[in-house]
């Protein structure tokens, strides 16, 4: 194993791409209590992993724009 410590840029981009895991994965768990609550079956969920993809994609999108455009400065 190398002994380099990992750099906090790298650190904080590390964070920032959890983050979106954690956008696309809280929508359905919010889905799924909806329909424990409401008894609306699947839509909550089939709802919610539908914001949670659309949503999760257009940040990392955007994310992976800017950490690119800071890379080339």
């Amino acid at each position: 194993m190398s002994d380099k410590r990992p750099r906090s840029w790298d650190v904080g981009r590390s964070f920032a791409l959890a983050q979106i895991g954690m956008e696309m994965v809280a929508p359905i768990v919010l889905g799924l209590f909806l329909d424990s609550q409401f008894g609306w079956g699947p839509w909550g969920v089939v709802a919610g992993a539908v914001f949670g993809l659309v949503g999760g994609l257009s940040h990392l999108v955007v994310m992976l724009n800017r950490f690119n455009k800071k890379d080339r400065e």
